[in-house]
C-alpha cells in the first residue's frame, strides 16, 4: 500500500464502494459493530490456528504472517469493542470459537477470501451506515479495518503465490490500525501514519 499525502478516509478515497450482490446483513451502527467484533474474533482464532498448522508443515514465514494477522484482528476487535462500550456500557465481548488449520495453501486462500469479503462488502456497508448516522468514531474504526483487511488479503495471496519460494523478510504490524508491512523498507503506516519504529515485528 503506497503512502499518500493525507490519511485515507471514506471521503477522500476511491475504493469504498460496496460490491454488487453484497451479502452482508446490515443493521444499525451498534449492531454492525457487534457483528464486526464477532467476525474479527472468529478470524483471529482461525489465523492463530493456521499459524500453528503452517509451523508444523514447515512454512515458518507464513506462520509468522498468520500470527501477525491474528494479532491485527485483535487490534480491530479492541477498537470496535471500545466504541460499543461507549454506546452500550457493560458490553461483553464474545468468546473465541474453536478453530483449526488445514493445508497451508488452502488456509491462505480461505484467509484471502475472508479479507476480500470484509474489505469489499462488510466494512463498506458498515461505513455507509456510520456516515449516515453521524458516528465518526465508528466510521474511523471501520475505515481503518477495511483498509488493513485489503492489505492482509494481498499478503495472503503473495504468500500463496510464493509458498515454495519464501524469503527471510519479517512482517511488521501497526499497533494502531492493524496494517501489516512485509519487509523493513517503510517509514510509517499508510493508513494511520504511525511511525515504523512503533510497529511490532513478526
Amino acid at each position: 500500500m503506497n503512502l499518500r499525502d493525507v490519511i485515507p478516509t471514506a471521503e477522500n478515497s476511491s475504493n469504498f464502494n460496496v460490491v454488487p450482490e453484497a451479502i452482508t446483513e446490515v443493521g444499525t451502527t451498534l449492531e454492525n459493530l457487534k457483528a464486526a467484533v464477532c467476525g474479527e474474533t472468529g478470524a483471529s482464532a482461525k489465523y492463530a490456528a493456521c499459524a500453528v498448522a503452517a509451523k508444523e508443515q514447515g512454512f515458518d514465514q507464513i506462520a509468522r504472517l498468520f500470527e501477525a494477522t491474528s494479532a491485527a484482528e485483535q487490534i480491530h476487535i479492541g477498537l470496535e469493542a471500545g466504541v460499543i462500550a461507549e454506546m452500550e456500557p457493560g458490553y461483553e465481548r464474545p468468546a473465541a470459537p474453536e478453530a483449526e488449520g488445514i493445508a497451508t495453501d488452502l488456509n491462505l486462500i480461505a484467509g484471502a477470501l475472508g479479507e476480500i469479503y470484509e474489505t469489499s462488502d462488510m466494512y463498506p456497508n458498515f461505513i455507509k451506515v456510520a456516515i449516515d448516522e453521524g458516528n465518526k468514531k465508528a466510521e474511523m474504526v471501520f475505515t481503518r479495518a477495511k483498509l488493513a483487511e485489503a492489505v492482509h488479503a494481498e499478503l495472503y495471496m503473495d504468500a500463496y503465490n510464493n509458498i515454495d519460494a519464501p524469503t527471510d523478510e519479517a512482517y511488521y504490524l501497526c499497533p494502531i490500525c492493524g496494517y501489516i508491512h512485509k519487509g523493513d523498507d517503510f517509514e510509517k503506516c499508510p493508513i494511520c501514519f504511525t511511525p515504523a519504529d512503533k510497529f511490532r515485528k513478526f
